[in-house]
């Protein structure tokens, strides 16, 4: 039988499911998960829905994983690219950067 989760909970399984599908979610040493049951377990982990860690495991994990995603480091944050941060900073009226690496761009648009 089915967990209830909460719907901070649910958003983080759905986000980590999401990232597995499009073949984005990584294992803790860099390698792509390709298993589906792998993938669900990360999944009830980083949400804090794993009957296998104790219940404060379960809230430290939770939280750790909303302060990842909301520093954006996780799949749902991605980085812009090149193009996005050009037309960024030709609303912004930023002169050069036609000849900027996209780094350069990022410092500036973040000016």
């Amino acid at each position: 039988m089915a967990r209830h989760q909460s719907p901070a909970q649910q958003e983080t399984i759905e986000r980590v499911m999401h990232e597995f599908k499009h073949g984005d979610l990584k294992r803790g040493r860099g390698g792509k998960v390709r298993n589906p049951k792998q993938a669900i377990a990360i999944a009830l982990s980083e949400a804090g829905a794993s009957n296998r860690q104790s219940p404060k495991e379960n809230r430290q994990r939770l939280r750790a994983t909303k302060r990842k995603e909301a520093a954006g480091r996780t799949g749902a944050g991605k980085r812009p690219t090149r193009q996005e941060l050009y037309r960024q900073a030709q609303r912004k009226g930023v002169a050069g950067r036609s000849k900027m690496s996209k780094a350069e761009l990022a410092r500036a648009v973040r000016r």
